[in-house]
């Protein structure tokens, strides 16, 4: 019998997530962001299931290398740009469009004057203070990359990221949006700024093209109590099974340091799945799965390979009976907020070793 951890992904879902994308989108393009091995759900299956995107964004070359042997003819953007200049060569003949962000890119640029129809995004920092041109220096890196003669006027466009939309009443949005159409006024070219959280719930952060990211993968891009009104479905289910069931003593410790003890006599399952499989080791006990669909929980530290679960949510379950760590009936969010973190972080740390069965 094999391990029976899998991750399960409906691509189903995941188009679903897509339409909802759209239809929030109104008359903009959709850009679908698929970087970190599609959120840990697959590069290129998830590329080719959101084949009516209009664009996707990666993060390296390798990863765009990757989309193209697949097949993906789908405009693809390099998030971060050349990380040297070695790598324009490639990227002019896999036809990708680029991220420009600094001045040691734009010289890159300006001293190869590559050959053939260059797409380039010029980024702002519009006030998140981590990648862009700074506001003072954005008329200038416009003109400059205008000069360029490969770089196509009717190509280029104009970005920013937002720092706080996952929060819909953070005036910091307001203030970078400010920020945003002040500096691209008479700028020429297509503007882009809404990710996920801002494509749900800031209209006018949408224009040209939209960037939705974890939304596509059934996740809340908003802070925790924030609702989400579209429906967005889970595209991982995260499961194991348990491999072994035992009654234990009130006063028995369980696991590693023996900081978790049975309040009662009652039954403790122990499940294939650990942070050697993308589980966080830091999910504390009380942290909810689902056996046999019913709730139990977490019972002492989670170890590489094993978590041990209370079972007296599910005391009729048997070895063999399935466990779903997150999705269907289970959302990552929740997951994530009881382990001190995102479900971002939940979704991209599902290892190699973990089989991804694709349905839909």
């Amino acid at each position: 019998m094999t391990r029976p951890v899998r991750a399960r992904i409906d691509l189903q879902a995941l188009r679903h997530n897509l339409s909802i994308a759209r239809q929030a989108a109104a008359g903009s393009r959709v850009m679908a962001v698929i970087k970190a091995d599609g959120y840990g759900h697959g590069l290129v299956p998830v590329a080719q299931a959101l084949a009516d995107a209009d664009a996707f964004a990666v993060a390296s070359l390798e990863e765009a290398l990757a989309l193209r042997d697949a097949g993906i003819e789908r405009p693809v953007l390099l998030l971060e740009g050349l990380f040297e200049a070695a790598e324009l060569e490639a990227a002019v003949a896999n036809r990708l469009w680029l991220v420009v962000h600094a001045e040691h890119q734009l010289r890159w640029l300006e001293d190869a004057a590559p050959d053939g129809a260059l797409h380039v995004w010029l980024k702002l920092d519009t006030g998140m203070h981590r990648l862009g041109v700074a506001p003072d220096h954005a008329a200038e890196f416009h003109r400059r990359l205008l000069a360029i003669p490969a770089v196509r006027r009717g190509s280029l466009a104009l970005m920013s990221h937002l720092a706080c939309a996952d929060d819909p009443d953070s005036a910091c949005t307001d203030r970078q949006l400010d920020t945003f159409v002040q500096l691209t006024d008479g700028l020429q070219g297509r503007r882009s700024l809404a990710n996920s959280a801002a494509l749900l719930t800031r209209p006018q952060t949408r224009f040209d093209w939209v960037r939705p990211g974890i939304m596509l993968y059934g996740a809340s891009p908003l802070t925790a109590g924030k609702i989400v009104q579209q429906p967005l479905q889970p595209v991982m289910t995260f499961r194991t099974g348990l491999i072994a069931v035992a009654r234990r003593r009130k006063g028995d410790s369980i696991g590693y340091g023996c900081s978790w003890t049975c309040p009662e006599d009652m039954p403790v399952g122990v499940a294939a799945a650990g942070y050697g499989d993308g589980y966080p080791r830091h999910a504390p006990p009380g942290t909810p799965v689902l056996v046999n669909g019913r709730r139990a929980a977490l019972a002492g530290r989670v170890s590489m390979d094993m978590i041990c679960i209370d079972l007296r949510g599910a005391p009729d379950a048997r070895v063999g009976d399935p466990v779903v760590l997150w999705g269907e009936g289970l959302a990552a969010d929740e997951v994530a907020r009881h382990a001190g973190t995102i479900a971002y972080e939940l979704l991209c740390g599902v290892t190699a070793r973990v089989a991804r069965e694709y349905a839909g």
